[in-house]
């Protein structure tokens, strides 16, 4: 399996050689040359499997130049139930991301599937501890290091944390947005004092961490003398791991191959249903793919209009669902590329177009960039919005009438679920976070604290170890080439 670059004009490499960067010497992207196809008799086949089994048989289609052997080692060192606690039932998951019907009304079933088992309590878990994993495994086959240089709103930050903590040869330097996350999630982050772990709050919002660390990837020089790899899902290896729950999730609410499902996903940055995109394209029967985002809609937006408009940094909200407080979806690219019968030359003035003017156009009206937006509907895309306001009634209700909590993120996309409902299709959403990561929202809408896990009972009052810094790529620069001493 080779990977190439949604914008054409890297060399293609393979998955370990893509493993430890992030973006393309180009600018783009890396997808496989061609998606692996799922056939019935696999289905079939992977219906009786356990989490690191699936993932196994998922992974071994992409990383074809990692040995068997040592895949199906990795992956049964990451997918136990020590490290995935089934922390909301108290007990440990006989499947790692457990369904759960929450309810059933005129022929369709909205389904909840729990992916925040994990360490730090939210999705993002699910694929890091995988990428802890390979980073480590490949170092030291390459006697080699890495400075993981990343941007998180929320809960990437802290998973990719606790996944590199103590690794050998691995340093962390986390971007986040200054006092713009939840009191939880910031603690999960600062609080950790491990000598390879950096956090820098940013004077900005997400999307200025996020361009810092894109304006890094692309200055090759440092990058390759900086030793700098990331984590954010513009890592390929992070968004493959998430197709894995896809699979599961469809294999656990369906009998027989002929049914379908579909998806709602809580989507800023477009990574998580970005995997989902990825294993609909291998053959997995999903009928919708939905997303549903907050305040900040420049998906939603473009999923309804087939325009595509960056906010600015100043037009972000700052909103109860923090971790999707973004207006620039990094992996938006991939489907873009796929949506435009993968023309990388298309892709590339698109995309140059957004940084020069903002955004694009494919609706196909006068003066548009093209008319792609008519075949949204052969991929499965839909999308809703989600407000301030939605969430919380949403939180109420679960709460009131199942006897369920669940966090903002994940309210979001139950409130976008429920309007895209189909007769005879199980509607399966995926969690975001446990509800403790969020409680001012949560007591808001409850009147009460949100359950917490042993050991997060007083995260909050840890010691905090971090640095403030402005929205300064060569400020940033300079600190990393500090603390690496390279």
């Amino acid at each position: 399996m080779q990977y190439i670059s949604t914008r054409g004009l890297a060399p293609a490499q393979s998955f370990s050689e893509i493993l430890l960067g992030g973006l393309a010497p180009d600018g783009g992207l890396y997808l496989p040359e061609t998606y692996p196809q799922v056939s019935d008799a696999e289905l079939d086949a992977w219906r009786t499997l356990s989490y690191a089994d699936l993932a196994y048989e998922v992974l071994r289609k992409f990383a074809t130049d990692i040995p068997d052997a040592d895949l199906k080692a990795l992956v049964h060192k990451t997918y136990t139930a020590d490290v995935y606690r089934n922390v909301r039932h108290g007990e440990e998951a006989v499947r790692i991301t457990p369904l759960r019907t929450v309810e059933e009304k005129n022929g369709s079933k909205l389904v909840l599937q729990a992916l925040s088992n994990g360490p730090t309590l939210a999705f993002k878990d699910m694929a890091m501890q995988l990428l802890g994993n390979l980073f480590e495994y490949t170092l030291a086959k390459q006697h080699a290091e890495l400075n993981i240089f990343g941007a998180t709103s929320g809960d990437t930050g802290s998973a990719a944390e606790y996944a590199m903590r103590g690794k050998k040869g691995i340093r962390v330097f986390m971007l986040s947005p200054h006092k713009k996350m939840s009191a939880f999630q910031t603690a999960q982050m600062f609080s950790l004092q491990d000598p390879n772990i950096f956090n820098i709050a940013v004077e900005g919002v997400f999307d200025d961490c996020q361009d810092m660390v894109k304006a890094v990837s692309n200055d090759h020089s440092f990058k390759q003398q900086q030793k700098i790899g990331t984590v954010n899902s513009i890592n390929w290896a992070r968004v493959v791991a998430q197709v894995i729950y896809y699979f599961r999730g469809y294999l656990s609410a369906t009998t027989s191959n002929e049914q379908k499902v579909s998806f709602t996903v809580p989507s800023g940055n477009f990574g998580n249903i970005c995997a989902g995109h990825i294993a609909r394209m291998m053959g997995l029967p999903i009928d919708k793919l939905v997303a549903a985002t907050n305040e900040n809609d420049v998906l939603d937006e473009f999923f309804r209009t087939g325009v595509y408009r960056v906010r600015k940094s100043a037009e972000t909200y700052h909103t109860t669902s923090p971790s999707m407080d973004i207006s620039k979806a990094s992996n938006f690219e991939r489907f873009v590329y796929d949506l435009l019968n993968r023309d990388g030359d298309r892709v590339r003035a698109l995309f140059q177009k957004v940084e020069t003017d903002g955004g694009f156009d494919l609706s196909g009206k006068p003066g548009s960039d093209g008319d792609e937006f008519k075949n949204i509907a052969k991929f499965g895309f839909a999308s809703g919005k989600s407000t301030h306001s939605d969430r919380v009634a949403t939180i109420r209700d679960l709460q009131n009438k199942y006897d369920l909590m669940i966090d903002t993120h994940t309210a979001d996309g139950v409130k976008v679920a429920r309007e895209h409902l189909t007769p005879g299709v199980t509607m399966i959403v995926l969690e975001t976070a446990l509800p403790a990561k969020f409680n001012e929202t949560i007591r808001e809408a409850l009147g009460r604290d949100a359950d917490r896990p042993a050991g997060f009972e007083n995260i909050e009052d840890l010691p905090q170890r971090f640095e403030v810094m402005p929205a300064d790529v060569n400020k940033m620069k300079s600190f990393i080439a500090k603390h690496t001493g390279l």
